[in-house]
């Protein structure tokens, strides 16, 4: 197959053997290779014993940077708020528009403190906090996505966590401007020019100079993705994420070109990206189809995507949006996309999925970078039990329990009662003596 040619599957629900063929396609294994479990059991080691020392060794052998204290590493202010001043007139106003967007759907999401009082005078409540401090990893080199930041830093700062570090790394030193001036935008405390699954040590055990955080959040390769899974625990973390994911149900109406290039949009993340199309029109898919062969050729990421949609990609026929629907929920995916006339009438019929992205001008790659809602989503079908990032990420909740005298008397036999019944003496004796005689 080269570059310049289409090749998706095309199935049709109809089929007898459908839903195993899907589950097939769908099918991830998330797990991390011998030689990356290797790798990250030997870094997240080294890090925990010797700190800083074996984070500049790491940097100095796999982002080839000739540095020999951690200072060397961190950034000042004044070099991020030079990278802010550094960008075009349209592309600060760019970041700044996107900030503001993502600022204001999510101080919506901020959660507070409540309580109420019983009767006899006990006092119940919850207490919201926000974590203390966050290291947000952001990939470099190449994968520079400014939009990260924006996705990561917003909602923790709105959540009130008192410090927010970034880690960066910088291959042969080469920095990102936008991503630097994202940092500036959103009020990022330290940033730190390091990454691998050095930085997540670094970040999840502390060194002599990185203070350790109380969760990391934001996205990397495999070696970061498996250390973040192994440090979890010792820290809180977003989430392991998969590779992107889209899925568009249309019923015929619209554009087919609009449909292949949101099917583009995801594919050219990588090749194990994935990309569906579900839709009750034969005909339309057709077109799709044709768009797909007629667009491929033009896309400077034609490799990419022509493997993404080989590999992982799908235009399926469906009988009805009601179906296609049912096998949204199945696919559950990090995307959805309702390209139809009167896609809000369909929205309750979905149940899991990572976003809903309604009617013809949803385009997906506005939810990535301006929309508003975040776009840190689940992928991997965990959409079924999980959200997207948001506020409520970085605050924790508190019980308040202050039982009054009056409640001690009632509760301390409900109490007892039941620690009699699980055998548990100290916790009935614990209860039963504040009670009055």
């Amino acid at each position: 197959m080269t570059a310049d040619a289409a090749t998706i599957r095309r199935l049709d629900a109809r089929d007898p053997e459908f839903l195993s063929t899907l589950d097939a396609l769908l099918a991830f294994e998330g797990s991390a290779d011998a030689r990356i479990d290797f790798a990250v059991t030997e870094i997240l080691g080294a890090v925990r014993t010797t700190g800083d020392a074996a984070v500049i060794e790491y940097t100095r052998r796999f982002d080839r940077l000739d540095v020999s204290s951690m200072a060397e590493l961190e950034l000042p202010k004044s070099e991020l708020k030079a990278a802010l001043d550094s960008l075009t007139v349209e592309q600060r106003e760019a970041l700044r528009i996107a900030a503001d967007r993502v600022r204001i759907y999510h101080e919506r999401q901020r959660a507070e403190s409540w309580d109420y009082t019983e009767a006899d005078g006990t006092r119940l409540g919850q207490k919201v906090t926000s974590l203390d401090r966050v290291g947000l990893y952001v990939p470099g080199g190449r994968a520079s996505y400014p939009s990260s930041v924006l996705m990561n830093a917003i909602p923790a700062k709105v959540a009130g966590v008192g410090e927010l570090i970034m880690v960066v790394p910088t291959p042969n030193g080469e920095k990102n401007p936008l991503v630097l001036a994202a940092a500036a935008i959103t009020g990022v405390d330290r940033v730190f020019t390091i990454g691998g699954a050095q930085a997540v040590a670094a970040l999840a055990y502390g060194t002599q100079t990185m203070p350790q955080v109380d969760k990391i959040v934001g996205p990397g390769n495999a070696y970061v993705a498996e250390a973040k899974r192994r440090v979890f625990g010792t820290v809180g973390i977003d989430m392991v994420a998969g590779p992107s994911e889209v899925l568009v149900i249309s019923d015929g109406s619209g554009h087919a070109d609009w449909v292949a290039m949101d099917l583009f949009a995801q594919a050219e993340h990588d090749e194990l990206a994935q990309s569906i199309l579900l839709c009750t029109d034969a005909g339309f898919i057709d077109a799709v189809y044709a768009s797909i062969e007629r667009l491929l050729p033009t896309m400077p990421r034609r490799e990419t995507i022509a493997a993404s949609l080989a590999n992982r990609g799908a235009l399926i026929h469906v009988e009805s949006v009601e179906q296609a629907c049912t096998i949204a929920n199945r696919i559950a995916p990090e995307h959805l996309e309702l390209s139809m006339d009167n896609a809000e009438a369909w929205i309750d019929r979905i149940r899991h999925a990572g976003a809903i992205f309604v009617g013809h001008w949803s385009v997906e790659a506005l939810g990535d970078y301006c929309a508003g809602p975040n776009h840190v989503l689940p992928t991997m079908r965990s959409a079924r039990f999980s959200s997207p990032l948001g506020v409520y990420d970085f605050q924790k909740r508190t019980s308040i329990i202050q039982i009054s005298e009056a409640g001690a008397q009632t509760l301390g036999r409900v109490a007892s009662t039941l620690a009699h019944g699980e055998g548990l003496q100290a916790h009935a004796r614990s209860a039963e003596m504040r009670l009055r005689e």
